[in-house]
């Protein structure tokens, strides 16, 4: 398969600090792999903070990818049973969003993109951005460790 065929999903959570790196990021994905679908927690999609707000960030998304922002359950869902995605990036990954994937907890457009794509057994990349990751969050980071098709990406 040619790299500008492959269909990646790049889900953004709640980890504001790291937006404009994100942002770097999905930019970098997006000239690498060609379109990308975008998704993003409900609580991104509408939490202005002192990093920017959250309208300037989903049309900064939007810009980059070309395609609508997925920000909702309902919108999330169909990602596994029409199988939509090749690849799932999950960054910034917040602890909470963490623990929602370790422990099967689907009440976000995040989450829910995550469990309908790995229902297809296909790889979820998961970039961890979170305080505690060696702490409160490091149960949660072995109980992914050993999950199929979940691979933990660390920032070099």
């Amino acid at each position: 398969m040619n790299l500008k065929e492959l269909r990646v999903g790049f889900a953004f959570c709640g980890s504001f600090c790291t937006m404009s790196q994100a942002l770097d990021a999905l930019e970098q994905t997006a000239a690498r792999f060609g379109p990308v679908t975008p998704i993003v927690s409900e609580t991104a999609a509408s939490t202005d903070t002192r990093f920017g707000a959250a309208h300037d960030f989903m049309r900064e998304m939007e810009r980059i990818c070309g395609r609508r922002v997925v920000s909702t359950v309902a919108g999330a869902e169909p990602i596994g049973p029409k199988g939509l995605l090749d690849v799932l990036v999950i960054c910034p990954c917040t602890g909470n969003t963490l623990a929602k994937l370790a422990h099967g907890v689907t009440d976000t457009s995040v989450t829910m993109a995550a469990k309908a794509h790995l229902r297809n057994g296909r790889p979820l990349v998961v970039a961890v951005s979170t305080n505690d990751g060696l702490g409160a969050s490091a149960p949660n980071l072995g109980i992914l460790l050993n999950r199929k098709h979940v691979f933990l990406e660390t920032h070099r």
